[in-house]
């Protein structure tokens, strides 16, 4: 039986991305040994670090005066990172989340936060609008979408002020305006590649304007001397996200990417909003995510929603189960998920209603 992969995070990846990394994990660029085992400084990995960085600018159309790295630590070492070297003596928050409260926290150790909005009235099921942001704030602070709460940005908000985005979870799903963004930085894990790397676009006219003494390997601008070789990189995950990217390229970029996954996003929540059995937990639609579905059953059935668990994963339907904090389900439908599988969920959803 197929199984359908809608995990979260580490997720599903292009097929191509694994046979590649399966093949350099015995033998690298034909020099018979593991891209595990060779130097991150040899003319090989340097080629794969450099190849991955310019494809990074090429698809998301990055503009001059912007560097690209490739770190370690998550967007959870970012949540510190950014505010490090970004924030002067206050920043603005858009409160859209875990994630968002995290990188809240840890802002709060360099300035004033001025959080401009939160959705937690409604367990954050909406994206906040009509929000002011601070003029003397040094950027706005954005999860472009949330993997828990099935909500996402349809696009950057308008304000006077550098954005700084999470984008962990959607990036590479359709273009952005990079120009907007003093950072930009996203887990590998969902769109690019294996959890072990972190993308990060940052402009470099917005670095060294902070009076505070910033440690050397929290400052973008060491990795940036360093062409993100400061300390050694994760090379395995690097040379899967070149191997993702080359895929993105191949089938037509970032554009026709948001298209697919309109269309793949839409074979679902048609799904959800016909099915008497189950309902959407973001009721506004242009707040609902493309890349985490999140739903569950109705009230006059939510008795069913164990068996209907048990049911869709016995029929090859892996991942599924919504976030303890949301209930319910979640199926997270990144860039390459195959409309198939969705499909196939669709079928498992019919077949149950049926029996019902």
């Amino acid at each position: 039986m197929k199984k359908h992969n809608f995990y979260a995070g580490p997720s599903i990846l292009p097929e191509i991305t694994k046979e590649k990394t399966a093949e350099a994990a015995m033998n690298f660029a034909g020099t018979g040994l593991s891209v595990m085992e060779v130097s991150h400084r040899s003319k090989e990995f340097v080629a794969v670090m450099d190849e991955a960085q310019a494809l990074v600018k090429e698809l998301l159309n990055v503009p001059e005066g912007y560097s690209v790295l490739f770190l370690q630590g998550g967007a959870s070492l970012q949540f510190l990172m950014a505010p490090y070297n970004l924030m002067n003596k206050k920043s603005a928050y858009l409160n859209t989340g875990v994630w968002a409260k995290k990188a809240i926290k840890e802002a709060k150790f360099f300035g004033e936060v001025v959080e401009v909005a939160s959705s937690a009235d409604a367990n954050y099921n909406y994206i906040p609008t009509g929000y002011t942001v601070p003029a003397d704030a040094s950027y706005l602070h954005i999860t472009t979408n949330n993997t828990i709460y099935g909500t996402q940005m349809s696009a950057e908000p308008q304000v006077d002020v550098p954005l700084i985005g999470d984008m962990s979870s959607d990036i590479f799903s359709r273009p952005i305006d990079v120009a907007k963004y003093d950072l930009i930085y996203a887990g590998a894990q969902k769109n690019l590649g294996p959890s072990g790397a972190t993308l990060i676009i940052v402009k470099d006219g917005a670095l060294n304007k902070m009076e505070r003494t910033i440690p050397t390997i929290l400052n973008y601008q060491t990795h940036i001397a360093s062409g993100s070789m400061f300390n050694t990189p994760s090379t395995l995950p690097v040379f899967a996200c070149l191997q993702t990217l080359r895929w993105l390229k191949e089938n037509g970029g970032v554009e026709a990417m948001e298209k697919t996954n309109i269309e793949k996003a839409a074979i679902l929540y048609d799904e959800i909003d016909r099915n008497k059995l189950f309902a959407s937990t973001v009721p506004n639609v242009e707040d609902r995510s493309k890349m985490n579905v999140t739903f569950v059953m109705t009230p006059e059935y939510a008795e069913l929603e164990k068996e209907f668990m048990e049911f869709a994963t016995a029929n090859g339907m892996i991942g599924i189960k919504g976030h303890r904090s949301v209930g319910g389900f979640r199926a997270s439908i990144y860039n390459a998920m195959p409309a198939e599988s969705i499909k196939a969920l669709v079928a498992t959803m019919q077949e149950f209603e049926k029996m019902k």
